[in-house]
């Protein structure tokens, strides 16, 4: 037995969603057994980690001048190199036992956006965070379609959304290779952002990231309901400054949300309208499958079936797709015959 098949026997394969909002870590053989807040807090100069993840999170906005919060990753691509690689390298370490004595190999799920100088600085960071050279970076959308089952080898069009944090990867696939691919900078963050101005704007209410994605996950809606449901927040007077409580209701919040879920259906139909007509037949009979946490949002899946005229359908696990199409794929190249196009 020859030295490399020592090495693939004793290590793990790991695949990560390194996601703008959370972090999802995939384990070969035990599937995802991590995911978290893309959130670190570090002391003020000399940058030591206090806390990752959820315990990170909590402190968002409330930590006292001598600690920071930071999210080192903005709309899906790393903003901070230093933090991202002490971010990784916490989860790396938590997932796998410290006997572990071969570095890992990984496939990381990437924006098709990203430019090589932020690939680079993705791949780095894993090395850095003990990854075994190659680190290998998966377009986001067919490490998606991968974890989603979509079967990907088939001579027949697939279309995949796939709405992230910070990013929104739509794509078609066929025989292993993405035939039309467009990626836009607008995801979850966008969403929050819509509603913490619109309560600006509206009310002269100051709301924080973590209210306004509170917000989203409970009275958002991308159609009407027959139900108009009413939700209380807390913020800061913008004129007084002073602690002030307002009532919210599911109608005005969807008003709130139409720009960023219009641009992504905008996406959507340019997507559609580049695709091959062979290929968009098929689409049309298989549908649009949708992944990522901006797809949860109530009523996404059926308002684009209506904007578009193609069945729109929510993935299984559909926060869980890139990470666990980036595990699967390293072992899909563990079989020297089977290659996948778009590796970047």
């Amino acid at each position: 037995m020859g030295i490399r098949n020592i090495f693939e026997i004793f290590s793990a394969d790991i695949g990560i969603d390194l996601g703008t909002c959370n972090t999802l870590v995939y384990v070969k053989g035990r599937g995802i057994v991590l995911s978290e807040p893309s959130v670190v807090a570090v002391e003020r100069g000399t940058k030591k980690v206090v806390a990752v993840g959820y315990e990170a999170k909590k402190m968002l906005w409330k930590t006292p001048g001598e600690i920071i919060c930071i999210r080192p990753l903005r709309d899906g691509v790393i903003a901070d190199f230093e933090t991202t690689e002490k971010m990784i390298r916490y989860f790396v370490s938590k997932v796998l036992p410290r006997r572990w004595f071969v570095k890992p190999r990984m496939a990381i799920g990437v924006p098709t956006c990203i430019t090589e100088v932020e690939k680079r600085a993705v791949r780095e960071s894993a090395e850095q965070a003990g990854a075994r050279d190659p680190v290998y970076l998966i377009e986001e959308s067919m490490a998606a379609a991968i974890g989603a089952d979509i079967p990907i080898s088939e001579p027949a069009g697939n279309m995949i959304c796939d709405i992230g944090g910070g990013t929104t990867e739509i794509s078609v696939i066929s025989l292993d290779g993405m035939v039309v691919s467009n990626s836009i900078r607008v995801g979850g963050d966008e969403f929050d952002d819509a509603i913490i101005k619109h309560v600006r704007n509206v009310h002269n209410l100051i709301i924080g990231e973590s209210t306004a994605e509170n917000i989203k996950k409970t009275i958002g809606s991308a159609i009407p309901d027959k139900k108009i449901e009413r939700m209380e927040i807390k913020g800061t007077d913008a004129i007084t400054g002073l602690p002030r409580k307002l009532e919210l209701d599911s109608v005005e919040v969807r008003d709130a949300l139409q720009e960023p879920i219009n641009i992504v259906i905008d996406e959507i139909k340019k997507t559609l309208g580049q695709t091959p007509p062979e290929l968009a037949a098929d689409i049309i009979e298989r549908g649009i499958v949708m992944t990522g946490g901006g797809s949860l949002l109530k009523g996404f899946p059926k308002l684009i079936a209506k904007e578009t005229g193609v069945p729109s359908i929510l993935a299984e696990n559909p926060l869980n797709c890139v990470a666990l199409g980036a595990g699967k794929y390293l072992e899909m190249i563990r079989d020297k015959d089977k290659k996948l196009y778009n590796i970047v």
